[in-house]
């Protein structure tokens, strides 16, 4: 079995044609297609849209107004068992 991925467009009446030269004559074969819409530039969601309310980044950018503050020392990393985790 081999996997082929393509990027087509679908055209104004709804249908997907696909050409894909395999290289095989004379053969049956079965095929699988899975799609997946592209999201395109005009379809890019808005703050608002992704939950963020209005004015949110520009209120509070530059606000904390406290000590300054400090990444503390994070240490050596705990060595670990890869065959462990995914066992």
């Amino acid at each position: 079995m081999r996997s082929i991925k393509v990027r087509s467009h679908v055209g104004a009446d709804g249908t997907l044609h696909l050409n894909i030269p395999l290289g095989l004559s004379n053969q049956d074969v079965e095929v699988m297609v899975i799609y997946q819409p592209l999201e395109t530039e005009s379809k890019t969601k808005t703050l608002q849209e992704l939950g963020w309310t209005p004015g949110f980044f520009e209120n509070t950018f530059g606000a904390w107004e406290g000590e300054p503050l400090v990444r503390e020392p994070q240490g050596e990393p705990q060595e670990r068992n890869w065959d462990d985790l995914f066992a």
